[in-house]
This record gives C-alpha cells, structure tokens and sequence, in this order.
C-alpha cells in the first residue's frame, strides 16, 4: 500500500512521494495521467494537485523516479560503506544498487527509456543520464574539475546507458549475464583512466624536458 502524503505537503514533497509509486502504475497503464492518478489517490494527493507536481507530464515523472532512484542509491551505499571500497568496486556497488532497485519495475523502465528515446526528448534524456552518472561518481569521491570531470561522466553514463540495455532482457539468475557485461565495461574505464594517467604524466615530463632546453639556449646559444 502506498504511503499517505501530508495534507500540507509541498509540491516537491508531493513529487518525491508519489516518484516512489508511480513506476507500479506505469507498467500497466503507461506513463500518463492515469498512471499518476492512480498514484496520487494511494497516497491520499488530490489529482489535480498531483498533476502541478508533474507539470511536464510524462517526462516530469520520469525524471522525478529517477530522482528516487539516485536518492536511494545514495541511501544503501553512505559514504562510509563506500569509503572501505577501492574505486572500481565503488562504481560496481553504486551500478548495481541502481539496478536492484530497478529490479521490480523493468517494464516501466522500458516504457520510460521509450518515452525517452522519442526526438522531442532527446535533450532531457541526455540531462537525466549526465545526472545519474555524475551522482556516482561524486558518491564515489570524484570531485574532478577539470576535463576529467566531463570524460568519467560521459563514459559512465554510456556505460550504465548500454548495461541497462542489457538488464532489460536478462533472465539470468541474480542478473549474471548483466554483472559480467558491466564488470567488462567498468574494467575497460578502469584500463584507460590508468593510460591516460600515463599519458598526461609523459607530456608533462616531454614539456619540462622542452622547456630545460630552451632555457639552456637562452644562456648557451647554438653555434
């Protein structure tokens, strides 16, 4: 049964109420009014309240699930749980909560990620899952600045964009075959940070070597 909401709640505490409710409706009736207006009566929310909540209609909800899901992730893994992990198993723990959570509401996941797919929502999609993957990575420690913050986000949120893929059809007990595939992918990020290190430190050692140079010819000019 769902929880009942306050009488006084706020809008935002509507929309964090009923995220939690509205993928249970969703797989059966789709994401659309009916969908919220079966949550919104579980929860004791008057409809058209509930609708103000989710002003953007199907997208609105979506984005405010998966705003449940970020919340929930960051709530089984504290900081201090994540804090005795080295950084892959970090991001593994943080995918795979996402996942468990998720677990019970594939088929509303796939509607959503359809919705989603459409062209006139492209750009919201792509805010949604830079959003995701940005909130794991900080979760895990990262507080990169610099361009490195933009290439684990974009590459974790291809990741987790292609694992779900996966996860949507996999049968396999305890979601082996999605485990394997996302262990794969993580591994690979894992072997190009650890390159691109390597590279970055080489550059920084051919500049210093470049820059010794010059400095020598200012005072020992070339015969």
């Amino acid at each position: 049964m769902a929880a009942k909401i306050a009488e006084d709640a706020t809008l935002d505490e509507i929309r964090a109420g009923l995220a939690a409710e509205l993928p249970m409706n969703a797989a059966f009736d789709g994401w659309n009014d009916t969908a919220l207006i079966t949550a919104a009566r579980g929860a004791g929310v008057d409809p058209d309240v509930a609708k103000l909540a989710f002003p953007g209609g199907a997208v609105d909800m979506i984005d405010g699930w998966f705003a449940h899901i970020d919340a929930e992730m960051a709530r089984a893994l504290p900081p201090e749980k994540l804090a005795q992990m080295k950084i892959r198993e970090r991001i593994t723990a943080l995918v795979e909560q996402r996942l468990a959570t998720l677990a019970g509401d594939r088929e509303a996941l796939r509607r959503a990620l359809a919705i989603l797919a459409m062209p006139q929502n492209l750009a919201r999609a792509t805010k949604l899952g830079w959003r995701s993957a940005d909130r794991m990575w900080r979760l895990a420690g990262d507080m990169a600045t610099d361009y490195n913050h933009y290439t684990k986000r974009a590459m974790l949120a291809g990741i987790y964009g292609a694992t779900i893929t996966v996860f949507l059809d996999d049968e396999s007990e305890q979601w082996a075959d999605t485990r394997a595939f996302l262990a794969r992918r993580i591994d690979g990020i894992m072997r190009f940070e650890k390159a691109k290190a390597k590279f970055t430190n080489r550059t920084r050692g051919d500049h210093r070597i470049s820059l010794s140079r010059f400095v020598s010819r200012l005072r020992y000019p070339a015969v």
